[in-house]
């Protein structure tokens, strides 16, 4: 019982520490308790019901209520709601996301002097034709018009679209970003549960470097530094991951069920602190 205390301390005290910057964004942006209980008691009942099932048995409204302390009354409630999972943001991100790696990946876009050529809007080996391939069921003016509003691309005076960054970065709509928060956080928390819950042979890769006394005048050459150097590493296990893409072997024969969404994030943080707490 006492090692059950602990850990439910322990979860409780990550559990605050978790919660205390995203509540910080929640009153930032007046979304009030009551609708965060909501959205909680929604995806508590989703959970229970669709991963903690009994071997052999099909979920139950019972059992969803006892995982998770609701009444059977507010679990059906709750089931009978529409589901809150529709991501169209992150959906749209990663078109776009898409679209630019292929424009920097593959010789038939990027030309071959090393950096993305400019891309006639039209033809073979057009812009058009890049997101036709890369960008799903969104038309190529639509997937333009976004890259441009976030400083991605911009058009010629030929005509032709030309690459100003490699990277999909939404900075003005602030829905994206929330898009993105929800996604890329997700990620880090599965990452870290499954290292929890998983020996060393098994982990995965989860690591930080961090120091508490650098000098603020400091602080714009390490993240000019980081985000260069990140970036270089990214695009190289982008590049081993395009190689290795089902879609770019279709002489494989796999199956769609015999693949896997894996990835690596890189995230920057700071955070200012006074001197003696740098000393400490």
């Amino acid at each position: 019982m006492l090692e059950d205390s602990v850990l439910v301390s322990a979860i409780g005290l990550a559990l605050a520490k978790l919660l205390r910057p995203l509540v910080r964004l929640l009153l930032k942006h007046s979304f009030p308790y009551s609708a965060f209980e909501s959205i909680a008691k929604r995806v508590y009942v989703e959970t229970a019901m669709e991963d903690f099932a009994l071997p052999g048995k099909k979920p139950s409204i019972s059992r969803a209520a006892i995982l998770t302390g609701l009444t059977r009354k507010d679990v059906n409630l709750l089931l009978a709601e529409p589901s809150s999972r529709a991501d169209v943001s992150t959906a749209h991100y990663n078109r776009a996301a898409r679209v630019l790696t292929a424009w920097v990946r593959e010789p038939r876009f990027a030309g071959g002097s090393g950096a993305p050529q400019p891309l006639p809007m039209d033809g073979p080996d057009g812009f058009a034709e890049l997101v036709r391939l890369h960008g799903g069921d969104v038309p190529a003016r639509a997937v333009l018009d976004e890259l441009q509003r976030v400083g991605a691309v911009q058009t010629l005076a030929d005509g032709r679209i030309a690459l100003r960054q490699r990277a999909f970065v939404p900075h003005d709509s602030i829905v994206q970003k929330l898009g993105i928060l929800g996604t890329d956080v997700g990620e880090l928390i599965e990452t870290i549960t499954h290292n929890i819950e998983h020996g060393a042979t098994d982990a995965r890769y989860q690591r930080k470097v961090m120091h508490v006394g650098i000098p603020i005048d400091a602080l714009p050459a390490f993240r000019e530094m980081s985000a260069r150097q990140s970036q270089a590493l990214l695009e190289g296990l982008d590049a081993w991951l395009t190689e290795h893409d089902i879609e770019h072997l279709p002489e494989s024969g796999l199956p769609p069920g015999d693949t896997a969404r894996v990835g690596v994030g890189i995230h920057y943080f700071e955070q200012l602190t006074n001197a003696q707490e740098a000393q400490t």
